[in-house]
């Protein structure tokens, strides 16, 4: 018994962080701090681009992020794709997209960016990190959308409908979130 009661706070935490919620601490100031922020669970330090070149996350600080579940077999999907793009461009300074690929392979994932020109980083094709955020975010269908603030909280998970009810209002709604 005294064994397990000396695991019960590791394997606590170790529950929680990976269930995605959020530890808090108290700093020198007696302020709440996270000990392990979503946006560190939720977006890796590497993404990829669409050449397949791996790329720091550390420009994605201080933006709104979309997590878009997608892939080049959905038909939904490349319908909706060109509307993000859009939008994603015009508003680039604020806002960033992170696609999570539904695609077989990284080649298809990677030629699906390039025919629609994805400006946005990519999850590895399949991997943990891309399985992890399909899990935490609850993704039942593709396109799916979801909407994290700037420390990483999600806002929203109806971002595709906001966006195609919205249109560039979309922003501003998720800000006042």
């Amino acid at each position: 018994m005294k064994f397990k009661a000396k695991l019960q706070p590791a394997f606590t935490s170790l529950l929680v962080f990976l269930l995605g919620a959020t530890l808090h601490c108290k700093d020198e100031n007696n302020s709440e701090k996270s000990i392990f922020p979503r946006k560190e669970m939720l977006i890796p330090e590497k993404l990829l681009d669409a050449s397949g070149s791996f790329l720091s996350s550390d420009s994605l600080d201080q933006k709104y992020i979309g997590l878009y579940f997608s892939a080049s077999w959905c038909g939904p999907c490349r319908k909706f794709t060109p509307k993000l793009v859009e939008f994603r461009n015009k508003f680039s300074d604020e806002f960033e997209v992170i696609l999570i690929g539904g695609d077989g392979s990284s080649k298809a994932q990677a030629n699906y960016m390039k025919k629609y020109s994805m400006p946005w980083y990519a999850m590895q094709n399949q991997s943990t990190e891309a399985k992890f955020a399909s899990r935490f975010c609850e993704v039942k269908s593709i396109p799916y959308l979801v909407i994290l603030d700037q420390d990483g909280n999600i806002i929203t998970k109806n971002g595709k409908s906001d966006l195609m009810k919205m249109g560039d209002q979309a922003l501003e709604v998720w800000k006042n979130k």
